[in-house]
């Protein structure tokens, strides 16, 4: 059966940067199972996955922009450090996690912390990046 929008399928990911270093992978460990569509992954890889059966194995080149979005210079924001907890240690690299209004969860970069202001970057860490993505199909199988 071939992957489409909805289908379950067990696979192995891994994901690679342009220089080779893995940011993911699933190879050696516990296979991924998601149904296409979901959410699971990014909607570049997911796209990646259309067409293929189980036994199929490949690496595609995903061009920045493919998978991940693109970098939003506005996602980079200045938040005041008075609204981070008073004992909360606060360094450029330092991944945070925040709560919107509507009570989606997002993860932030600190980028820098000055004085009272703390510049955060919402964009994914893979976001603007070429990616390798290199995935092998256990199983497929047609969704509910």
């Amino acid at each position: 059966m071939m992957i489409g929008m909805g289908s379950r399928v067990t696979l192995h990911l891994e994901l690679r940067l342009q220089d080779g270093m893995v940011v993911e992978s699933t190879f050696g460990d516990e296979p991924l199972s998601l149904v296409l569509g979901d959410g699971t992954l990014d909607r570049g890889l997911e796209l990646a996955l259309l067409g293929l059966r189980a036994g199929d194995r490949q690496t595609l080149t995903l061009m920045p922009g493919q998978a991940f979005g693109t970098r939003d210079q506005a996602a980079v924001q200045v938040v005041e450090r008075a609204r981070f907890p008073r004992d909360m240690s606060l360094e450029p690299g330092q991944i945070i996690g925040f709560t919107t209004d509507e009570g989606e969860e997002l993860a932030a970069a600190v980028v820098a912390v000055d004085g009272d202001e703390v510049t955060v970057d919402f964009n994914h860490p893979l976001a603007g990046r070429q990616i390798e993505f290199e995935v092998e199909i256990l199983s497929t199988e047609a969704g509910a």
